[in-house]
């Protein structure tokens, strides 16, 4: 199964390709988009560096993946679902780690939750996983809402030794999840 385009009332969702590095140059430019992940705007030398991981990400697993989003033919944002990296993130297998990032001027709107309760969808109905997860830095009040609002729950906080910590790194990161179980309780009880 390849990497599907998969569609929610208001966003597009189209599995990430060459044509879409420079929307990623713009997202990754703004440091305030860029906050909570590196504190600062990144070149047009590293989007280009990660666009290629990116686009190998999508061949790791059958299905997983990035999705450029766009509202009406604009570009909005991304969103990831992709295998775990780290030891600590578990095994691989049945497992994905779900992310997302916003253009600042397309924020608070519910785009992030929208597209990323379409992939919430397609990685337990469609893939069939067992668990899925995000993580972000436990002073990122606004990516912590958007998990809670997918119905992810707060699993853990834990520490990353980092080179060049941002500020807030001294309380940590968190990591939420969702298992298949609970989303298909939820689903339910959404149709009601």
């Amino acid at each position: 199964m390849s990497q599907a385009m998969l569609r929610t009332g208001r966003i597009e969702l189209v599995p990430l390709s060459d044509e879409h590095l420079e929307h990623q140059v713009e997202l990754d430019a703004d440091p305030e988009v860029m906050r909570y992940l590196t504190g600062r705007a990144r070149t047009r030398e590293e989007v280009e560096a990660l666009h290629r991981e990116r686009l190998a990400a999508g061949r790791r697993r059958a299905g997983l993946g990035f999705w450029v989003g766009f509202v009406d033919g604009r570009f909005v944002g991304w969103w990831i679902l992709e295998p775990p990296t780290r030891a600590d993130q578990g095994p691989v297998e049945g497992q994905a780690e779900l992310g997302y990032r916003l253009l600042r001027r397309h924020w608070r709107r519910g785009l992030a939750s929208e597209g990323a309760r379409e992939l919430l969808r397609h990685g337990f109905e469609d893939l069939r996983l067992t668990r899925v997860f995000a993580e972000t830095m436990a002073v990122n009040a606004a990516s912590r809402a958007t998990m809670a609002t997918l119905g992810m729950e707060h699993v853990r906080t834990f520490h990353v030794d980092w080179d060049e910590p941002l500020p807030g790194a001294d309380l940590g990161e968190v990591e939420y999840a969702i298992t298949r179980e609970q989303w298909l309780a939820r689903s339910a009880q959404d149709r009601r």
